[in-house]
């Protein structure tokens, strides 16, 4: 058993890999590729566990340091996109609504934050946007809750349907 969890852990790897790797090449859809590829990591939770899933995230994350041209995008992956899937099956087990929606938000908007510091210290300059930062802030939030909801429906659908074929 351990050798096929083993095994489904480097295809989940490898999956991560190309899908950031494309997001970082290819001109349009770089946030959308990014939320497929943060499908990956409940996907492997689901079919290999908690334990073996962090292995993959971990080597994803470090081998897109190394291969994904845009380290943006490795950041963006490390400490968003693909440590969500660990925060989402954490966080939906305490089972009340309004707790886990304020600590989803709080995740959010503390990695989103890091990440504008990281890019503020790598770069020196952050481009100008021509908006008022809170109502930014307040659609960015508003994506992120619609991402959490499509990933939600996703789980859903491979709990129902995917999961019987690859067990």
């Amino acid at each position: 058993m351990k050798s096929n969890h083993i095994a489904k852990g480097g295809i989940f790897a490898a999956l991560s890999l190309i899908l950031l790797y494309l997001s970082s090449v290819i001109p349009t859809n770089r946030l959308s590729i990014l939320c497929i590829a943060s499908c990956i990591i409940p996907l492997s939770i689901l079919l290999t566990g908690v334990k073996n899933t962090a292995i993959v995230y971990g080597a994803v994350s470090i081998l897109s340091l190394f291969i994904i041209p845009s380290k943006l995008i490795g950041l963006s992956y490390i400490l968003i996109f693909g440590s969500y899937g660990f925060v989402k099956y954490y966080v939906e087990k305490l089972r009340n609504i309004p707790i886990e929606i304020v600590l989803k938000l709080l995740y959010f908007n503390i990695t989103s934050g890091l990440i504008v510091f990281i890019y503020k210290m790598l770069f020196l300059k952050i481009p100008n946007i021509n908006i008022n930062i809170y109502l930014l802030l307040i659609i960015v939030e508003f994506v992120f809750v619609i991402y959490d909801y499509a990933l939600t429906a996703f789980i859903a659908y491979a709990n129902k349907n995917l999961l019987k074929k690859f067990k």
